[in-house]
């Protein structure tokens, strides 16, 4: 395989899954567009392996794997090119390859089905599965050469990640309640005395013929509580916003896109907090091209 065929295809995976990402990344020049749909390709293979259908012994074989490659990628085989591009990616940028454990830390955490009791215990969660992605994008984007930028951006890259997967958990909260999995910490639901059925045995409908499990209960207390993690989520927003000033413009129109476009995301959910209960909120392609737009021309959030 060329390398050329390898990138191509990592790609056209970007493309084609990353429904918010690819926005801000299109902005991107040809070779850090490349590089960083390279990095969305092989995160995205850690995230399907976490989500898949696989027992969860198996998950976890498969995730191990994936750890291995990243340690050996000079000597990846040519028949993968996700692994192909990758380990040209690292031979052309100084991307944190390290990162990807992180990643893969938090898939783990995913399959055992871990809860989080603080906030603090989620923090780390989302550090590892969307902070270490703001890390290894760095690598791509490059920072200014102001005193110490590095550790101050991967900071800011950490904070702006925290505040994307507090979305996310935000409007995933009826899907990932189906599969199994809480996120939000248990001392904030106790503080809005919201009750998410945790150890409730899944029910089986005859209509659907599937597993499920008794819905969240919608009320004061649930609204209580988005509005109360959004909150948090705009601080983490306004913390990693800063970190568009360290990079390039081209860089700084695809983090602002892609942040933008969860960040308008957030205040959908919390003007009707109910409403992801009953489906899972998203922004149309229109309203996600406006916002890549304004990006580029210097405007973000």
């Amino acid at each position: 395989m060329e390398l050329s065929e390898a990138y191509a295809e990592c790609e056209r995976i970007t493309w084609s899954q990353a429904r918010n990402f690819a926005y801000g990344i299109r902005l991107l020049p040809p070779a850090k567009r490349r590089g960083l749909a390279v990095i969305y390709a092989f995160a995205r293979r850690i995230d399907d392996i976490g989500d898949g259908t696989l027992p969860p012994e198996e998950k976890i074989a498969a995730l191990d794997q994936a750890r291995q490659a990243i340690a050996t990628l000079t000597a990846a085989g040519q028949d993968d090119p996700v692994l192909m591009a990758l380990a040209d990616v690292e031979r052309s940028f100084p991307v944190a390859m390290s990162a990807f454990g992180e990643l893969i830390d938090g898939c783990v955490a995913d399959v055992r089905g871990t809860s989080y009791r603080t906030f603090d215990d989620l923090l780390y969660y989302c550090r590892c599965v969307a902070g270490s992605i703001g890390r290894l994008s760095l690598g791509i984007f490059g920072t200014s050469h102001d005193a110490d930028p590095k550790a101050q951006a991967a900071e800011l890259a950490d904070a702006l990640g925290v505040a994307l997967q507090l979305t996310n958990i935000l409007r995933d909260i009826r899907e990932d309640r189906q599969n199994g999995r809480v996120y939000l910490p248990a001392e904030d639901l106790a503080k809005f005395s919201v009750d998410f059925g945790g150890d409730d045995p899944p029910q089986t409908p005859p209509a659907h013929g599937g597993a499920t499990r008794p819905p969240i209960p919608a009320g004061p207390g649930f609204v209580r509580l988005v509005e109360f993690e959004a909150e948090r989520a705009r601080d983490w927003y306004a913390a990693g916003w800063k970190l568009l000033d360290l990079l390039d413009r081209r860089s700084a129109a695809c983090t602002g896109a892609m942040a933008g476009i969860y960040r308008r995301l957030l205040e959908r959910i919390a003007a009707e907090p109910d409403a992801v209960l009953r489906d899972r909120i998203s922004l149309s392609g229109r309203e996600k091209a406006t916002v890549a737009v304004k990006a580029l021309t210097g405007r973000f959030g």
